[in-house]
């Protein structure tokens, strides 16, 4: 399925539901691609850093007709425990998510596409909170409000309100006109939505998504969760192929929750995607960030994020109360496209517990510290301090970068 995409404003709704996360480790076998991992991995410092600058049109130039440009950002988990649903609730009954993006939309909005993991269902009430999700409709309205393009839905919460939770959530998504993949109602939904495929200013890029599980709850059927399975990714690999993309771009769900640094399954499979043809790699599960690099493969960059962390939830364990942003430009030239830019930048979550304040709040690290107590000071800090740590000492040839404050 190709989609073209056009940023358009979406229509209000009411009401539905959400989720949260906890883990395994990742498992799957690799032992054939040991030969191929050995060629693929080639890690170089010393090449040209995505320095994340500001991002403009092509410079002038005789030949600026043959260049084409595409802005991608991605966020991390989009979660809704149970105090995120209390606070948004209504007298009425309706729940209302205003504030909790307004500080981050610009950013999210100025990109071409902007890509964020979906991590609730929307069965419909009652709605709950950890440990199986279910969050109200207005979520899913907010999330595309701020700008939101294409949501991933395949994760380890898929499955929290079975059957009825993947089909509901798709046919929300497919009504408010949100693009979507990752959870299918069946094999032939799957078969003729997946790989996913999206054209902007001339740019085809495919998207893949997989979870290495779903908490152990048995995927119901006929629905499809796209579960990491090298074998199958193979075949959406090749299929994707088919479908001429200029990029491919994975977007896996795996890692052990709240630990800094990837685990040897991630990067064992990120080995092997970047060998079996995929151009970019954005994970996130962990709800904390994990380190951020850009690899010179084949003289080509190729973006590699473990972990972005969660854009918005109620944890509060070390490191989980913020998360990054990753921007990538795309620009193709004479038929062939490269990474000609790329930058992260950081953000806090806010809850009412520390701020007083009826709702959450997703803000960035530009956010003036004035407009914050001296609980909410000390905790951003806190945040900011040991994410610049973690990737000072791990990331290589990215670099962040700040959002201008309202």
């Amino acid at each position: 399925m190709l989609i073209l995409l056009t940023k358009v404003k979406p229509i209000q709704v009411k009401p539905s539901s959400i989720t949260q996360t906890d883990m395994n480790s990742t498992r799957f076998s690799l032992s054939q691609w040991l030969c191929v991992r050995t060629l693929s991995l080639v890690v170089i410092a010393t090449t040209a850093c995505c320095t994340g600058k500001a991002q403009g049109g092509p410079t002038p130039t005789d030949s600026v007709a043959t260049h084409q440009e595409v802005t991608l950002l991605f966020a991390g988990d989009l979660m809704q425990h149970k105090p995120q649903i209390d606070a948004a609730r209504r007298a009425n009954g309706t729940y209302d998510y205003s504030g909790v993006f307004d500080e981050m939309a610009p950013e999210i909005q100025k990109a071409d596409i902007a890509i964020a993991n979906f991590e609730v269902t929307l069965g419909g009430p009652p709605f709950k909170g950890y440990p199986q999700f279910c969050a109200p409709d207005e979520y899913l309205q907010a999330a595309i409000d701020c700008g939101f393009d294409v949501l991933t839905t395949c994760n380890n919460h898929s499955v929290d309100t079975y059957a009825r939770g993947i089909n509901r959530t798709i046919t929300m998504m497919d009504s408010l006109g949100v693009k979507h993949l990752g959870t299918y109602c069946d094999e032939a939904d799957r078969a003729a939505k997946y790989p996913f495929l999206i054209e902007k200013n001339g740019i085809r890029i495919c998207l893949l998504n997989y979870t290495y599980g779903t908490n152990g709850i048995p995927v119901p059927k006929p629905c499809v969760v796209n579960l990491i399975d090298t074998a199958v990714i193979a075949r959406d690999i090749a299929k994707a192929k088919t479908m001429h993309p200029d990029v491919i771009i994975a977007i896996p769900h795996w890692g052990d929750e709240y630990q800094l640094l990837p685990n040897k399954a991630q990067r064992d499979l990120a080995d092997w995607m970047f060998a079996h043809g995929i151009d970019h790699i954005v994970g996130g599960h962990p709800h904390v960030v994990e380190p951020i690099e850009v690899r010179a493969i084949g003289g080509e960059k190729h973006l590699l994020a473990y972990s972005l962390g969660n854009f918005v939830s109620n944890q509060s364990r070390p490191n989980t109360d913020g998360g990054t942003m990753v921007r990538l430009t795309l620009t193709k030239a004479d038929g062939h496209t490269t990474l000609t830019d790329c930058g992260y930048t950081l953000y806090w979550v806010s809850r009412p517990v520390t701020s007083g304040k009826h709702n959450y709040r997703v803000l960035p690290s530009s956010y003036p510290s004035e407009n914050l107590n001296a609980t909410e000071r000390t905790k951003r800090e806190t945040y900011l301090k040991n994410t610049r740590a973690l990737f000072a000492k791990h990331n290589i040839g990215i670099e962040e970068y700040a959002i201008d404050a309202k």
